[in-house]
């Protein structure tokens, strides 16, 4: 082998040398673009997270100052619900109807029921109307189910306790009753019955009268 050779050979070494550090540093720089894209992305996983998080935070600390007494509100409704009970039992009484003083004792009570009532609404605290509404579950309780044509299906025509809502949450559902179509059978039956009691009737009466003529 010659020296020109030699040298030849030594310059392909070294371009061979400079390309393999070449590609080394090629693929050094996109390992680390990767790694950068990597922390990126989990950087903006994280910070996405965290508002979530502080989204959650404040929703909760707007429900909390919202619906912190709601659990008290609801208890606090069977105060209400007494003095209801009671102004009707005083009027009802039979022995205190004659009392002078009756009236200004409901009054009196009365003022408390208002005063309790304006606390209620400026809490958020409203009765919920469900008299001739259309029965919906999620606000009325069914307690009993009354026979009526006259009106549709499912319609509430009797409020037995009232219901009310803590701004848009259901803090006592109102206890109801409600209409259901009355049976044609049915209805034929008592029709039938009250034609088969009127003819007994008449019958007894005839007999009755007839007794009556008849000689001793």
């Amino acid at each position: 082998m010659t020296k020109a050779d030699k040298e030849t050979e030594t310059k392909e070494e070294i371009q061979n040398n400079n390309k393999v550090e070449e590609k080394k540093e090629e693929k050094k720089e996109e390992t680390t673009e990767d790694k950068l894209v990597i922390v990126q992305d989990k950087l903006l996983r994280t910070m996405a997270e965290m508002e979530n998080q502080r989204r959650r935070f404040e929703k909760e600390k707007q429900e909390a100052f919202e619906f912190g007494g709601f659990n008290f509100a609801g208890e606090s409704l069977s105060i209400l619900d007494n003095i209801e009970r009671a102004i009707m039992s005083f009027r009802n009484d039979e022995n205190l109807k004659n009392n002078k003083d009756l009236n200004k004792i409901i009054d009196g009570i009365e003022v408390v029921k208002k005063d309790l009532v304006s606390i209620f609404k400026k809490n958020g605290i409203e009765s919920i109307e469900c008299i001739n509404k259309k029965f919906d579950p999620n606000f009325h309780q069914a307690m009993l189910e009354v026979e009526d044509n006259t009106k549709k299906p499912g319609t509430v025509v009797q409020e037995i306790q009232k219901g009310y809502m803590m701004k848009d949450r259901l803090l006592r559902p109102s206890l109801v009753s409600v209409t259901k179509k009355r049976e044609e059978k049915l209805e034929k039956t008592t029709n039938d019955d009250k034609k088969n009691w009127q003819k007994e009737w008449e019958k007894m009466t005839f007999l009755l009268v007839v007794s009556r003529k008849a000689p001793i």
